[in-house]
């Protein structure tokens, strides 16, 4: 087990990590608002480059505590309802110590053995077989388990899989996920929708020479500060989706770790891993909830656009790196 907390201890570096990725985040909020500034100054302005530049700058800085406070309010909503958000995308119900008292017994035990306060349990009747961990505090943590997996995994597994989901309440993996898919969800949101106004003439204005004091502006570089800004919007998009991607899939090998830290059984979390493997789809969760569960089987471009690492990379990691026994397949 000395392997087991080895790794476990890059858990305080990955943090630090994440930390800086959020704040990416909300840095891409700000280069969208530039963005949309340059665009609108494109269209309505005969200047040159340069004039352009600056008046989009002047106009980013003037609107910047608006869109300050419109993502702080933003990401309070979702602090304050996430959970809410979650039960209309997929409608887990809770359950009870009557209902699964087995169950909330092997939870239990896990929490006491490392001081933290029991989530709550919930079942989603879906026949893949996965589980999620949701909520930003104690009064809203919650693992919810598919029907699926609880009819698939022994208790062993199903004990490893309990406390890879700990894991990530612990780390406050979960809250940090919740805080950047909502950034992550407004670049995306502005951005669709100055590529729609675009498209659609919501930004159809004059080009007058304007009032500037200043007599040389120049002219015609309108078009280069329309393509510009619409090379900003796309590369905001898509460093928001991998910025997103990048905490969750680092994030799986720590709760992977965390699993065996708790269980002192690594081969268990390596049975669990390779039962659900490819199998734990869950139709109706949109694409945020996936990024969110044990394993997500929804693969993008060569790799680079999915929430997690392969499982025979998590299994490698727990083989050389936790002790685990299981050989790896061919």
């Amino acid at each position: 087990m000395t392997q087991a907390f080895g790794l476990y201890t890059h858990i305080q570096s990955n943090r630090r990590r994440s930390a800086f990725l959020l704040g990416a985040l909300f840095a891409l909020v700000y280069a969208l608002a530039f963005a949309g500034a340059l665009l609108a100054a494109g269209l309505q302005y005969d200047w040159g480059l340069p004039a352009l530049l600056e008046k989009a700058g002047r106009d980013t800085l003037a609107s910047a505590p608006w869109i300050t406070l419109g993502v702080g309010a933003w990401v309070w909503f979702a602090w304050k309802f996430n959970q809410r958000i979650i039960a209309l995308a997929v409608p887990a119900q809770g359950l009870t110590r009557t209902q699964a008292p087995e169950l909330y017994a092997m939870v239990e035990n896990l929490c006491i053995s490392r001081g933290m306060s029991a989530p709550k349990l919930a079942i989603l009747e879906s026949p893949a077989p996965n589980a999620f961990a949701s909520g930003v505090n104690d009064a809203q943590y919650t693992i919810t388990f598919t029907r699926g997996l609880l009819d698939l995994l022994e208790p062993a597994e199903l004990e490893a899989v309990a406390a890879h989901e700990l894991t990530h309440i612990r780390n406050e993996d979960v809250r940090m996920m919740v805080v950047a898919m909502v950034i992550a969800g407004v670049v995306s949101f502005f951005a669709e929708l100055l590529f729609r106004m675009l498209g659609n003439g919501g930004f159809r204005w004059s080009r007058p020479g304007g009032s500037d004091s200043r007599e040389d502006k120049g002219k015609g570089g309108g078009a280069a500060a329309i393509a510009i800004a619409l090379l900003i919007v796309a590369a905001a998009w898509a460093l928001s989706l991998m910025i997103r991607l990048a905490l969750s899939r680092s994030r799986e090998f720590m709760a992977d770790a965390g699993s065996v830290e708790l269980t002192k059984n690594p081969d268990a979390m390596i049975s669990a891993l390779r039962k659900i493997s490819g199998k734990g789809e869950i139709d109706e969760a949109p694409s945020g909830v996936m990024e969110m569960c044990l394993d997500n089987p929804r693969s993008g471009f060569a790799d680079l656009f999915s929430s997690h690492p392969p499982i025979e990379d998590r299994i490698d990691a727990l083989v050389r790196y936790a002790g685990g026994q299981e050989a790896l397949k061919a």
